[in-house]
């Protein structure tokens, strides 16, 4: 980029829109682009416990939950996350909060200037920024959420000193392969030989538990090294400790496992009481998110068959008059097996379209709703959801659903607009 055009790019928004046109491809994996760039910048992570988080579901919330933890320790934490809702800077995260718009300006002027004539992708491009954000800040603990797979991904330059696989299921199948043998040797890329590892899966495939035997890896697993259970007291963690009387978490209890994994690996010193104040605390943008009463509307972020799957679950918990799902996905996903879950309830379906070039159609939706269902079709999610809401009594439940695209839209309403 020649000095003249840099010098137009003063705000976040004109960084952001330059960086959407620079690459061809919205996604392209592989590391040799990203780490010769990478390397230039020079970066200094010795004084932090790197934590790289991969998984199907629930890196966002197992981060959440040890991010707050690390904060009741009283050590400082950075977070790189992917992808965002609202705001580009909540995917860089310095003891809870955002950073300022300049300090984004600033690394992606750096970066720019590094990169010189190599070619990065938008992801690419937020990835080394965001690394070179959180290594100005030196804290305590870094955490590293993958964005897709784990092997190539961006991310995945840095060496972490514990690796966490949350979950393998299918999703970016057309990238990372179209059983879970082959996302599981993905999301096994973020492994290092004799490195430490939490492993969340309870059923993880062979490719994963083979790329553990080859590497050495020191790998801890759910269900075997640590879990919760149900006693008369209520949740009972057992892990290298047992803490018991907890509380139910806001967030699925497989993600509090491991974060509590994480935070015996960490060695964090909490009392009884903010293990308790952090089960009972930690909520997620766009999880199960409750946005208001009467009627009672639920956001989720849930885009894949294992997420739809537990959103199931979920709706299955709560007490309501008449269901309303709106939804709006990716067409790149895998729609079809994200819809079977919630076709089981008797609902009235409010499916819309996504824009930008991998946004999917309401039409597209409608072909794979059973004929048994009662479906509206709208062009954009807001009129979808508007609908919803003024369709809905005070006593039904309005869920949001299929994509963080669709629950941004939502979240960017007008307070009442939706009533």
């Amino acid at each position: 980029m020649d000095s003249n055009l840099s010098a137009t790019l003063t705000t976040l928004s004109q960084w952001l829109e330059y960086l959407e046109k620079i690459h061809p491809q919205n996604i392209e994996l592989g590391l040799e682009r990203v780490r010769q760039v990478f390397q230039r910048m020079q970066l200094d992570f010795d004084h932090s416990k790197v934590i790289m988080v991969a998984g199907t579901n629930g890196k966002g919330t197992t981060c959440a939950m040890v991010e707050q933890a690390c904060l009741l320790a009283g050590k400082t934490v950075g977070v790189y996350s992917s992808p965002h809702l609202i705001d580009y800077r909540e995917r860089i995260k310095v003891n809870g909060a955002m950073l300022d718009e300049q300090q984004h300006v600033d690394a992606f002027t750096l970066i720019e200037d590094l990169r010189a004539d190599i070619s990065l992708t938008y992801f690419e491009f937020g990835t080394l920024a965001g690394l070179y954000l959180l290594a100005q800040q030196q804290p305590d603990v870094v955490l590293l959420e993958i964005g897709l797979g784990g092997r190539l991904d961006a991310v995945n330059i840095v060496e972490p000193d514990l690796s966490v696989i949350t979950t393998i299921d299918l999703d970016h199948q057309d990238y990372l392969g179209d059983t879970r043998e082959k996302i599981g040797f993905e999301k096994a890329g973020i492994l290092r030989h004799q490195g430490e590892a939490i492993i969340g899966e309870t059923d993880p495939p062979q490719s994963l538990l083979q790329q553990i035997k080859t590497l050495q890896v020191n790998a801890r697993f759910q269900g075997k090294d640590y879990l919760f259970e149900q006693d008369a007291e209520g949740l009972c963690w057992q892990g290298e400790q047992k803490i018991s009387s907890l509380p139910p978490a806001n967030i699925p209890l497989a993600n509090a496992a491991n974060a509590f994994a994480v935070i015996e690996w960490l060695d964090l010193a909490l009392s009884h009481q903010q293990f308790v104040q952090l089960m009972s605390s930690v909520k997620v943008s766009g999880r199960c998110q409750i946005l208001q009463n009467n009627p009672t509307v639920m956001l989720d972020v849930a885009h894949n068959p294992q997420s739809t799957g537990y959103l199931a679950n979920k709706i299955d918990t709560m007490d309501y008059r008449q269901l309303h799902l709106v939804v709006a996905m990716l067409k790149d996903k895998d729609i079809a097996n994200s819809l079977i879950p919630l076709q089981r309830f008797s609902a009235n379906w409010y499916t819309a379209g996504l824009a930008g070039p991998r946004g999917g159609t309401a039409e597209g939706l409608n072909q794979l709703l059973m004929p048994s269902q009662t479906v509206l079709s709208y062009l954009t999610v807001k009129d979808a959801y508007r609908k919803a809401v003024e369709n809905a009594h005070k006593d039904d439940l309005v869920v949001v659903f299929g994509s963080f695209h669709t629950v941004a839209e939502v979240l960017q309403l007008d307070p009442d607009e939706g009533n």
